[in-house]
C-alpha cells in the first residue's frame, strides 16, 4: 500500500544525529513514500549525516547564516531533483552560556544570533526556495519550536524568545505564500534528550518536568513527533496554515 508522501521529495534541515527530531521526521516521512533531502551545515555534520544516510547523493551543504549558502543549496537540490513538495526546518542555535541562569545576562551578541539562527532562517529559507521556483503547488514548510517561546521555562531565556519570533514568522509566512499554494506551519515538540536540549543548562531537570505533567506520564517519542511531520508534509494537511501543533503529550495544558 502506497504511503501518504508517496512521489513527494522532502527536504530536512538540521539533522545532527539519530537522536535529532529532524531525524525522526525524516524516517517518518521515509516511512510514508518520501525522497528526503537532507541539508547539512559543514563538512564536520557531513561526516556525521553521511553514516546515517548512506546515500551522498542527497546531502547538500548549507549554512542558514549565509544567504550565499541557501542559494547555492537549494539550487543544486533543484539540479538534482527538480522541484520538491516539503521543506522541514529543524535548525536552532544559541551559545550555551545564554541558556543558563537569568535573562538579564544575555549579551546582544548572543541574543542577535540566537535571533539569525533560530528565527529568520526559517524566512531566508523560504525565500531563497520561493525565489528560485523549488516548490511545488500545493507544498509544505513546517518547522520546529518548543513550549518555552510561551512560558518562561529555566534557563530556555534567549531560545524561548528566538523560538517565540519563530512561531510569529510562520503566522506572517503562512499569510504570505499561501496564495503560492504553500502552507506554513509549526511543531511544538515536547522536551527530548536531543543534542540541542543537552545545551540547557540542568537540562535532566527540564526532561523531569516535562515528563511528570504528560497526560500518560511518558516522554514524547520521535516517531510520535515524526509522524506529525509526515501528516503535515501530506496533502491531507492541506486546511492548515499558520498553525503550531503541540506534540507534547499535554504538558502545554498544565
Amino acid at each position: 500500500m502506497e504511503g501518504i508522501l508517496s512521489n513527494k521529495q522532502i527536504v530536512v534541515m538540521g539533522v545532527a544525529n539519530k537522536r535529532s527530531i529532524a531525524w525522526g521526521c525524516a524516517q517518518a516521512m521515509k516511512k510514508q513514500g518520501a525522497t528526503v533531502i537532507y541539508t547539512y551545515q559543514n563538512e564536520r555534520m557531513k561526516k556525521s549525516i553521511s553514516r546515517l544516510v548512506g546515500d551522498e547523493k542527497r546531502l547538500v551543504e548549507c549554512d542558514v547564516a549565509n544567504d550565499d549558502s541557501i542559494q547555492k543549496a537549494f539550487t543544486a537540490i533543484k539540479q538534482r531533483f527538480g522541484k520538491v513538495d516539503g521543506l522541514v526546518h529543524a535548525i536552532a542555535y544559541a551559545k550555551k552560556e545564554e541558556l543558563s541562569g537569568s535573562i538579564l545576562n544575555v549579551s546582544r551578541e548572543g541574543y542577535a544570533l540566537a535571533q539569525n539562527v533560530s528565527a529568520y532562517s526559517l524566512i531566508a529559507v523560504a525565500k531563497a526556495a520561493h525565489e528560485l521556483d523549488l516548490l511545488n503547488d500545493p507544498a509544505s514548510i513546517a518547522t520546529l519550536t518548543y513550549f518555552g517561546s510561551e512560558r518562561a521555562i529555566p534557563n530556555y531565556n534567549v531560545m524561548g524568545i528566538a523560538k517565540a519570533a519563530l512561531e510569529a514568522s510562520v503566522r506572517y509566512l503562512a499569510r504570505d505564500m499561501g496564495s503560492l499554494g504553500v502552507r506554513v506551519n509549526a511543531i511544538s515538540a515536547g522536551a527530548m534528550k536531543t543534542l540541542a536540549v543537552t545545551g540547557i543548562d540542568n537540562h535532566s531537570d527540564l526532561l523531569k518536568m516535562s515528563q511528570e505533567r504528560t497526560t500518560d506520564g511518558q516522554s514524547v517519542t520521535l516517531e510520535e513527533i515524526g509522524g506529525t511531520c509526515a501528516f503535515l508534509m501530506s496533502d491531507l494537511s492541506k486546511g492548515i496554515a499558520g498553525d503550531v501543533i503541540y506534540v507534547d503529550k499535554g504538558v502545554h495544558l498544565i
